[in-house]
């Protein structure tokens, strides 16, 4: 390795990109195409540096299999950061074991750690903490052990698990103090803000107030009887019923609980749950067939029962009825809470990380341009969907995940 390759390498793992392409921007051999696609990649030039890194691959001879399997972990970080969810993991899993079989564990972690961030942001946490739990950060770099806590905080989140997010986070920012890199000190702020950032609204018959993820954890750990409209869930202090897939139920099963102890009218359930104007006797029928299945899939947990004017919820060993909504009421809020992160999202990737659909996605977005809340960037394939952030609010309660309970 000659010395500036070697000097551009250091200022690179700084967080210097314009130093590093001081040195390197005029040569074509492999090492050097290598650095300049990752300072070009820190410099948030996403496309030139997936292009730069693929000839740098080519480049390197059938001996420099350490070197070609650097620019696979490097292509896998642009593509992670462009939200690309379609790359190769079988491909970045044996860079990765490519790797550690010749030494280098500081990258084959990091190829690791891109592995998992793939998974926290499609959904599937117990994948994540599965694959975090055989990691151990103490040896490796602050950079790296700021990604790891990064990770544990993430997870956290979506656990709905505020002290144990805290925690981590805590020795993010440490971590990231150590590393002295701008932009991972960035990416801790930013997850400290939507830790801090009110997550969802308490509906009772007080009246509503916002709650942050710490206060959600407390009221899920309660003994009150939970109609949680953020993940369309029934919760009972030790059970809990999904009704996501049952929309017309958990629109019933939520006015139920908005009104409680008072019970509701017919002619509201058949405009909440049906979106009918005016209820007709076909209405009132189909009514009665939904409460029957309602008061089936709450079994154990409360009782619906029929009163003069409609129909009331009475919970089974607890005292008290609670409403937990989004922070804000938005039509596609999945789709609007993954762009919330700032970063643009390409309709495939949209589709894979809510486990639906490309063209759902794709009318969910088409919608939400025509009234201004998101925006495309790009042609045909190229397209990309970008959302300003909703100021004040953080949407984590609205990705896809599992929460505690179930």
């Amino acid at each position: 390795m000659d010395s500036l390759i070697a000097a551009a390498g250091r200022a690179l793992a700084a967080g210097d990109p314009l130093g590093a392409l001081n040195r390197v921007a005029l040569r074509d051999d492999a090492p050097a195409l290598a650095l300049r696609g990752i300072a070009m990649a820190q410099l948030g030039d996403l496309d030139r540096a997936k292009e730069l890194l693929r000839r740098a691959a080519k480049g390197f001879g059938p001996r420099e299999v350490v070197a070609r399997a650097r620019c696979i972990v490097a292509e896998a970080e642009i593509s992670l950061a462009a939200r690309d969810l379609t790359w190769s993991e079988k491909m970045l899993d044996a860079a990765r074991m490519t790797l550690e079989s010749h030494g280098d564990r500081a990258n084959a972690a990091h190829a690791g750690y891109l592995a998992i961030r793939r998974l926290l942001l499609t959904g599937s946490l117990s994948d994540a903490e599965r694959r975090l739990a055989v990691l151990d950060p103490k040896p490796f770099p602050a950079s790296l052990r700021t990604a790891h806590e990064l990770i544990v905080a993430g997870i956290a989140m979506r656990r709905v698990q505020a002290r144990a997010a805290r925690a981590a986070l805590k020795r993010a920012k440490e971590a990231a103090q150590e590393a002295a890199i701008p932009t991972l000190s960035a990416e801790v702020e930013n997850v400290a803000f939507v830790l801090n950032a009110p997550a969802a609204r308490l509906i009772t018959r007080d009246g509503e107030r916002p709650l942050r993820l710490d206060d959600v954890e407390l009221l899920l750990a309660s003994q009150k009887f939970v109609v949680d409209a953020c993940r369309c869930v029934v919760r009972h202090p030790h059970k809990g019923v999904s009704l996501a897939t049952r929309p017309v139920l958990f629109a019933l099963a939520r006015a139920l609980g908005e009104a409680w102890p008072d019970d509701v009218s017919r002619d509201e359930l058949v405009a909440r749950a049906f979106r009918a104007k005016h209820a007709d006797e076909s209405h009132r029928a189909r009514l009665r067939v939904e409460m029957g299945r309602l008061r089936a899939a709450l079994q154990g947990l409360a009782d619906v029962s029929a009163t003069k004017q409609g129909f009331v919820l009475r919970p089974v060993r607890t005292s008290e009825i609670v409403v937990l909504a989004p922070p804000v009421e938005e039509d596609h809020a999945a789709v609007l809470a993954f762009l919330f992160d700032g970063e643009s999202w390409s309709s495939s990737a949209l589709a894979l990380a809510l486990g639906t659909s490309q063209r759902s996605v794709q009318r969910a977005l088409d919608e939400l341009a025509r009234s201004g809340k998101v925006q495309a960037v790009g042609h045909g394939r190229a397209r990309r969907w970008l959302s300003p952030p909703l100021p004040g609010f953080a949407p984590i309660l609205l990705l896809p995940a599992f929460l505690p309970s179930d």
